[in-house]
């Protein structure tokens, strides 16, 4: 199986869970884990390639702008037959104390399903469901267990794909 895990990371933690969800999927070269400074639209839908997985830090609701950029050039089909899966990282907005933030949480959403959007809008058939993967503050540390639950997630696409 042929996987690529594209992240972009502000602090470390969404690299993290980049890398556990890669680790699960294989070993490189089969299994390879890009930054997305490192990715380009034709390295996302080079032939032979069975997985995507695509990741980000969530801010103002959506991915980073870098990942962003990258989602919107890819071409119309480009992914057809290719598994893909998003995450993000992001906190749990039930544990904020503003309540005008939790509402604001809850109604602009996170990054992940964002991407996954992007993904299936260019061909790609959802291996998963989008997936968020949670820090303890802004800059992390990950709670406890993110790391573990992320290696069991990418295991998960593996047996799926």
């Amino acid at each position: 199986m042929k996987a690529l895990v594209v992240y972009d990371s502000q602090w470390g933690n969404t690299e993290k869970i980049a890398r556990a969800i890669g680790g699960a999927l294989g070993a490189d070269p089969d299994a390879l884990v890009l930054p997305v400074g490192q990715a380009t639209p034709e390295r996302l839908t080079a032939s032979g390639l069975d997985v995507l997985v695509v990741g980000s830090p969530t801010q103002g609701f959506r991915p980073t702008k870098p990942v962003a950029g990258l989602l919107e050039r890819l071409a119309g089909d480009s992914l057809r037959g290719v598994k893909v899966a998003a995450f993000d990282t992001r906190f749990k907005a039930d544990e904020v104390a503003s309540r005008l933030t939790r509402f604001v949480v809850r109604k602009g959403g996170y990054a992940a399903p964002r991407i996954a959007e992007q993904l299936e809008k260019a061909g790609g058939a959802e291996a998963a469901p989008p997936e968020g993967f949670f820090v303890v503050d802004k800059e992390g540390p990950l709670r406890e267990g993110e790391l573990e639950r992320a290696a069991a997630w990418g295991a998960a696409l593996a047996d799926a794909v």
